[in-house]
């Protein structure tokens, strides 16, 4: 076991509360690249929160909940931050965070309008890389908002490098290497090279401050920054303690200028009233760009710069260290002792750590694994430990507003979350990016813990619980969706994740799926009591995260109309396979629970039961077109069938179980108790079973297939989601089929008409926003899942079921090879093909052949439905990191969950 395996071992601990947290973990990535157009920051009486702190006031404005910065990294609670700015002579502002468009803004929404990407990344963060390309000439804000505000719907964003900034390479390659000596110990390296043909001056400035804790009516102590050496700062801070932080001279041996001013609003410049410093939280952006006198000249303040002055020439690389430090007491340090912290020391840190690094996923690669996948698994598992980051709200608070200041308008009192005021979010929490989403969405959260658990366990499961935790978690059972809208529905799919975390950790932690499990058999009553209007199994629920996948706003129907979903009752019966999966793992631990357990077990079989009734019953599945689809039921009682050909018709398939030799076995001898759940699928008795599909085998062979789709809907099923005319494209299966590129659908209920029509790329509605589109793109979550499906699919008919695959094509394959050839057709998205050409980019040139780009990959949201170019929120590594799962399966590193629990029963057999 390698050093960063053993630190994770060591300190990745689940722990109640960020103060037990690992030492090493103390101090990680988790400063947001933006913070400014959030919920969280949003007093505004209408609730626009792209508009009550857009990018132009983040310089200048303190932020109440959290803080953003280039590369940034902080201790665990956010007290005390180090970050990157830069400044090419140019631009009008320095460049500390990131710049993008706001939902209103673009053309297809929200987007960012930068270039980084993070390259590397150790679970306890003692080694992070981080890369930034910046422009040498004036960086275009202006012309990136009025290009896009002036193209519509059905043109392309307009892109940072559609506007020549980075013609002739006239750009600075930035890194940030962060390495940790110790667990309290940070060291920070940053290149700047010069890409461009002629010599160039770039300003640099790594810059600490700490988070404005003392502003907000609570008598927090005010911490304090102040100069102690040419080029080092003191730093006293009640709860991190007393620091410091040591820089280098620059190239040459020039020295920084240390600048500093306070982390607070600049008032007199931001809205003409009296300023409570002369040196706000923008007065080194001020004194740098325009030469104010807007620094404190005593060397003191909540907010510090070094500020480096470099000339490059071209094609040259200029390194500047700092080091971040328990203070070694006295005056502070000398010359000589700074110099030796950052020269030789320095260099074997960080050697060592990139070498532990190499370490730790020359173990996690398999074998089998190209140098390509090598890099793709690498680079995605390196997105998803950047994008951990410290979660701030308390909806109270947040409504009530603070002591001493404006009070919000009284209509929040009933507007967004109020009735959530029990929510207090105050951890480290995985995010989709630390753009696209400075703040949680709770079933994101659920496939990030997928791949997490792979690199740290722990966490993966300390994520899954503390979602469920009472702070989060409704009174009424209600699990959070996203900032935006609390109370909004997502799928139920943290069973699904719970388990699959218990099984890629080795089945051991019986534990943790007993405490996940309490929590969300709360979730699953409210489910049944609240999204479920009459009773009848089939659900609703809302647009469930497929956004503008239909024709008709799911979430915000006419008034009399009800939508009964087929994909909403497929998410509730996966949902209550996985909660049987679950207290079965729990009835075979040998806990005290057992039986209730059991009891548990047949509660969730019966309930699987009646879903399955209530799909063929309701008339959600078309046998016709071999689809399910939703319903609409009309004020009238009219029931209207919404006959969109897309993933929320093949979301049924999800919900499969398979159950075999000793499980099978153990579950026949509950005796009445199974046969209650016989009679639910209309079978007396377990002899009466085996005449039907649904067993097939002998004796230990014996396997029992639990599936809302019945085996004769399935290969119709299947049919349509092999069909490379309709769901299947080179790259991984569509969220809408192609059929209806030629076919738009019209959908017309008494008066409440629209239509939808196949868009592989940017949706043209404005539904949610326009960039949430499931109208074509291949999408990550569901794709996995349904890979995962066809895997227990074959677990029960094995090589008895061939499939034609593709459809039309006169070839019949096993579902694992169809598995295997999808999980290829995924991976196909981010590796070069023949022609040395990732799919991912598309049509952009300088990232398919430029050195300096083609191997720093995109995680995107979704990718085009027919080339695979990455597409919709640049940076979203949350959604497709599960490649590198995908990856891993696909060359036989994990086992199946259903080896993993049959292998908990046999345990369990032998020990008793």
């Amino acid at each position: 076991m390698g050093a960063e395996s053993e630190r994770v071992a060591r300190f990745g601990r689940l722990e109640d509360g960020l103060r037990q947290a690992g030492e090493w973990y103390r101090w990680g990535p988790y400063v947001s690249e933006r913070q400014w157009g959030t919920v969280r920051e949003d007093y505004s009486a209408d609730g626009n929160a792209w508009d009550h702190l857009p990018h132009d006031h983040a310089r200048s404005r303190a932020y109440r909940w959290g803080e953003d910065g280039l590369a940034g990294f902080c201790d665990i609670e956010q007290r005390l931050c180090l970050s990157l700015a830069l400044w090419n002579g140019r631009d009008p502002i320095l460049k500390e965070r990131a710049f993008g468009l706001t939902g209103p803004q673009g053309n297809h929404g929200e987007d960012v309008k930068e270039y980084w990407w993070y390259l590397d990344a150790v679970p306890s963060h003692a080694w992070n890389r981080w890369r930034y390309h910046y422009p040498q000439g004036a960086f275009p804000y202006q012309d990136l908002i009025d290009t896009n505000a002036r193209r519509s719907r059905y043109e392309p964003e307009y892109e940072l490098l559609d506007t020549g900034a980075f013609d002739g390479d006239r750009y600075w390659i930035t890194e940030v290497h962060y390495a940790k000596a110790g667990p309290d110990d940070l060291l920070m390296s940053i290149q700047v090279t010069n890409a461009g043909p002629e010599a160039e001056t770039v300003h640099v400035l790594p810059t600490a401050w700490f988070r404005n804790t003392w502003s907000w009516g609570d008598d927090e102590p005010r911490p304090a920054l102040r100069a102690s050496g040419d080029r080092s700062v003191a730093i006293d801070h009640p709860i991190v303690g007393a620091m410091e932080l040591i820089a280098a001279a620059g190239p040459g041996g020039a020295g920084p200028q240390l600048l500093f001013c306070e982390n607070e609003t600049n008032l007199a410049g931001l809205y003409g009233a009296e300023p409570v410093t002369p040196y706000p939280k923008d007065g080194i952006n001020d004194h740098v760009v325009h030469g104010a006198a807007t620094v404190n000249p005593v060397g003191a303040g909540t907010k510090c710069a070094f500020w480096y002055q470099v000339t490059v020439p071209p094609g040259q690389t200029a390194e500047l260290r700092l080091r971040l430090r328990p203070a070694a007491g006295g005056s502070g340090t000398s010359a000589a002792k700074a110099t030796a912290a950052l020269g030789k020391d320095f260099d074997q840190v960080m050697a060592q750590r990139r070498a532990e690094a190499d370490e730790f996923y020359a173990e996690l690669t398999p074998a089998g694994a190209s140098a390509d996948e090598a890099l793709v698994l690498r680079q995605a598992c390196a997105g998803m430990l950047w994008s951990k980051q410290l979660f701030y709200y308390d909806v109270s608070r947040w409504l009530d507003g603070d002591p001493g200041q404006p009070p919000p308008p009284e209509v929040r009192k009933s507007g967004r979350n109020a009735r959530w005021r029990n929510f207090d979010g105050f951890d480290i929490i995985s995010m989709p990016d630390k753009w696209e989403y400075p703040w949680f969405a709770a079933w994101d959260l659920a496939f990030h813990c997928v791949t997490l658990a792979h690199l740290d366990p722990a966490f993966a499961k300390y994520q899954l619980i503390m979602v469920c935790r009472e702070w989060f978690q409704h009174p009424n059972g209600a699990l959070p969706a996203y900032e935006w809208d609390f109370g909004d529905v997502n799928p139920p799919v943290h069973a699904w994740a719970a388990l699959q975390v218990f099984a890629i950790d080795g089945g051991r932690d019986t534990e943790f799926l007993s405490r996940v499990f309490g929590k969300l058999l709360v979730n699953f009553t409210w489910w049944v009591n609240m999204e479920d209007a009459g009773g009848s199994n089939v659900f609703e629920g809302g647009f469930l995260g497929l956004d503008n996948i239909g024709p008709i706003d799911r979430s915000h129907l006419p008034g009399g109309y009800l939508l009964e979903q087929s994909d909403a009752t497929g998410w509730m019966g996966a949902y209550a396979l996985a909660m049987a999966a679950i207290a079965g793992a729990l009835s075979w631990s040998g806990s005290a629970a057992r039986r209730q357990a059991q009891d548990l077990v047949l509660k969730f079989l019966e309930h699987f039961a009646g879903i399955r009734k209530a799909l063929d019953e309701q008339g959600l599945w078309d046998d016709a077109d071999g689809l399910f689809y939703d319903r609409l039921i009309t004020p009238s009682g009219y029931a209207v069938p919404v006959k969109v050909r897309s993933m929320v018709g093949i979301i049924p398939v999800l919900a499969a179980g398979v159950i075999d030799g000793d499980m099978l076995q153990n579950a026949m001898s509950m005796n009445k108790l199974f046969t209650r759940f016989l009679q639910h699928e209309g079978v007396g008795d377990v002899q009466k079973l085996a005449q039907t599909p649904q067993l097939r085998g002998e004796g230990s062979a014996q396997r029992l297939l639990l599936s809302v789709a019945r085996p004769d809907q399935l290969e119709r099923l299947f049919a349509k989601l092999f069909d490379e005319s309709e769901f299947l494209s080179p790259h991984g299966l569509r969220a809408l089929s192609a059929y209806h590129r030629d076919h738009p659908y019209q959908f017309d209920a008494e008066g409440y008409s629209s239509s939808i029509d196949y868009e592989p790329a940017e949706s043209t509605t404005s539904m949610f926003g326009g960039n949430s589109n499931w109208r074509g793109p291949i999408w990550f979550p569901v794709n996995y899942l349904v890979i995962d499906s066809l895997d227990r699919y074959h677990r029960f008919y094995g090589d008895d079921l061939e499939v034609e695959y593709p459809a039309g094509s006169g070839q019949r394959l096993t579902l694992d090879r169809i598995a295997a050839d999808l999980q290829d057709r995924l991976i196909s998205l981010f590796t070069m093909d023949g022609n040395g050409r990732r799919p991912i980019f598309g049509g952009t040139e300088k990232m398919q052949t430029d050195p300096a780009w083609k191997d720093n990959l995109i995680f995107s949201e979704y990718f085009h439905g027919d080339n695979g170019a990455a597409i919709g929120a640049f940076h979203q590594t949350g959604w497709t990191g599960l490649i590198a799962d995908v990856i891993l399966r696909r060359h036989g590193a994990v086992p199946a969950l259903g080896d993993v629990l049959r292998d908990l029963l046999e345990r369990r057999s032998r020990d008793h």
